[in-house]
């Protein structure tokens, strides 16, 4: 019953802004984190940033100081504010979930993607 479902995304000229945003719903007893991950063509799925239910925040190398992954107001939501976005940022981005689990400790799940493009 949990579904993710994510919105933004768009085309945007290098050195501009874009940000998406991720609701989780369904049978969700708690969370261990939030995140969101991109996959560009031809390459494999990998981190962007991930925000844990006490706060903590985690990014990768390559997005830290431009990208900034927040909850949002609503339950169980995410935001992803993208700033001085580069050709090289252009992926599909998801959004992941990270649900408490109490046979296994966690349970992912997966948004169905939204298309980022960044320009040059």
């Amino acid at each position: 019953q949990v579904q993710l479902v994510e919105s933004g995304g768009g085309l945007v000229q290098a050195g501009g802004s874009l940000s998406v945003s991720c609701a989780a719903s369904g049978s969700i007893f708690s969370i261990n984190a939030m995140g969101w991950y991109r996959q560009a063509p031809g390459k494999q799925r990998e981190l962007v940033a991930t925000v844990t239910s006490g706060g903590s925040t985690n990014y990768a190398d390559s997005v830290k100081g431009r990208f900034t992954i927040s909850k949002g107001n609503a339950k169980n939501t995410v935001y992803l504010q993208m700033n001085s976005l580069k050709p090289e940022d252009t992926a599909v981005y998801y959004c992941n979930l990270d649900a408490a689990s109490p046979w296994s400790g966690h349970m992912y799940y997966w948004g169905q993607g939204t298309q980022v493009t960044v320009s040059s």
